[in-house]
């Protein structure tokens, strides 16, 4: 009963939208501005590059910050795995949204670099390089946790990790079904661009 209530605490951890908080302090409210989405891209396009950095810092952390505090409590890897993934279908699927949200990316990311960082430093690197090359947010996210099962395994990541990557990486390919959409069409828009 205590680690259920325990996995509940890190849903309601990641269900925080730092994002919309952010913006919200500028008098933005991500909603109702841009793609809607309340995740730091979407904060970059609404309300600037602090807000955004802040963002990404806020969301990532609460990744993390449930797999210390499972760590702390003395939970083993399986138990410190799912505390990360309920906190990311918190972010995702926040009840204080009305069980709306973002897509995971950060919170995400914060997950699996508690677990494993050298997988972590694989996939911001992936992300930056491919952000850079194209400017696209949403195919950088998509590539780089395409890739990160199978780079966890390589990098000699734990198998709950690699496990982690994978569950992850499936629902951020099922959270980016309409930027896949775009992508394709040729309609999605770049880092950075305005509405």
């Amino acid at each position: 009963m205590a680690k259920a209530a325990f996995l509940v605490a890190c849903y309601l951890l990641g269900s925080l939208p730092f994002g919309l908080l952010i913006a919200g302090i500028k008098g933005i409210d991500l909603r109702k501005t841009g793609s809607g989405n309340i995740g730091a891209t979407n904060v970059l396009r609404s309300a600037g590059k602090l807000a955004a950095l802040f963002t990404v810092l806020g969301d990532s952390l609460k990744g993390a910050a449930v797999i210390g505090i499972a760590r702390f409590l003395g939970l083993g890897p399986a138990w410190q795995a799912m505390a990360g993934f309920c906190a990311v279908l918190g972010h995702n699927f926040s009840i204080f949204l009305k069980l709306k949200g973002g897509k995971g990316v950060a919170t995400s990311l914060g997950v699996i670099t508690a677990l494993s960082p050298l997988s972590g430093v694989f996939a911001v690197a992936v992300w930056l390089l491919v952000a850079f090359l194209t400017r696209y947010s949403s195919l950088a996210a998509l590539l780089s946790f395409a890739v990160l099962p199978a780079a966890s395994f390589f990098l000699g990541a734990s198998k709950i990790a690699v496990l982690t990557a994978t569950a992850l990486a499936i629902l951020i390919i099922v959270r980016h079904t309409g930027n896949i959409k775009r992508l394709i069409g040729g309609d999605e828009r770049r880092i950075g661009e305005k509405a």
